[in-house]
């Protein structure tokens, strides 16, 4: 699904520069702190309060230049325009960048519209009053999203994201940390779908477990709500990964009740488990053999090239 990138909703990763602080629950275990200290030698130098942010090498900032010139070849073997995923590894809408360094990015957004550019924050609030008025609707080539984990975060920033004019919004729900109800931000029929840019509503949501050493584990229940909610909606739905854990499900064997995991993924030697309350059991079998199949089923959805256009 990605040709450059690991991520499997994006097909490009660009950071115009490293560096953030935690500012939710979903940043506890932060992948990109952890890659920036064990390249640093041990600290994470470009994380935190005041740690300076580290802009990238001029090299790295001229690939979307050639991305963009690559268009036409994409499209006629994909069918379809490549997305760019912006700031893996840092936020655009960091109060502590420099302003300079985010109307660079804004200008290099200019200067490749043949991109589909995802511009993912967990400071939706900062949106409105670091870009230029009227730039995101001016920029159809934009998708902007804001990283959600649980109900709080949802009822906080989702109508921050969804009144801003942007041609597509989504929401990462990665990690789950908790069910999460959408149906305010949703539209109420399947036949609205065609009219969303012009309703305060979302257009795509993407689901997904933690990974790494300290994973923390996502009900089933929570990821299966929010694809009902989306199928219910007509809004394209995907899921990224388990995560660390898979569920289990109660199954008989000739000695009695037993658990057989979801999929066909192998239990180690020593499984660990973790019992949420209600009985649901799930065990750490590792990312790669947990997979992204939700009751069997691969769910890559993604919102259509012309959703947002105004």
């Amino acid at each position: 699904m990605a040709e450059n990138s690991a991520i499997e909703w994006t097909d490009h990763t660009f950071n115009p520069w490293e560096g953030c602080q935690k500012v939710s629950p979903g940043c506890d275990h932060c992948y990109a702190e952890t890659r920036n200290a064990r390249f640093a030698g041990g600290a994470a130098v470009n994380w935190g309060p005041g740690a300076p942010r580290r802009r990238t090498s001029a090299s790295n900032w001229n690939k979307p230049l050639a991305w963009n010139a690559a268009h036409a070849e994409f499209f006629a073997q994909h069918g379809r325009r490549q997305r760019v995923f912006c700031a893996s590894l840092a936020d655009v809408f960091d109060n502590q960048v420099d302003p300079a360094w985010r109307a660079d990015l804004l200008e290099l957004i200019d200067r490749t519209p043949n991109l589909d550019w995802l511009l993912l924050t967990k400071r939706i609030g900062n949106v409105a009053d670091m870009l230029p008025n009227g730039w995101l609707m001016e920029h159809t080539n934009v998708w902007l999203g804001a990283s959600i984990v649980n109900q709080v975060e949802a009822d906080r920033d989702i109508p921050k994201l969804v009144a801003l004019h942007a041609a597509v919004k989504f929401l990462s729900m990665e990690p789950l940390l908790g069910p999460v109800d959408l149906r305010g931000n949703l539209p109420g029929e399947r036949a609205l779908r065609w009219y969303r840019p012009m309703l305060n509503m979302l257009d795509w949501v993407i689901v997904g477990g933690e990974s790494g050493p300290a994973a923390r584990p996502m009900h089933p229940d929570w990821a299966r709500d929010l694809r009902d909610q989306c199928t219910a909606a007509g809004v394209p739905f995907l899921f990224k990964q388990w995560g660390e854990w898979l569920p289990a499900t109660e199954g008989r064997s000739v000695l009695g009740k037993t658990l057989i995991l979801e999929g066909a993924a192998p239990l180690p030697d020593k499984p660990q488990w973790h019992g949420f309350e209600g009985g649901q059991q799930v065990a750490r079998v590792g990312k790669k053999a947990a997979g992204r199949q939700l009751d069997g089923a691969q769910h890559d959805g993604y919102p259509s090239a012309k959703s947002g256009t105004f």
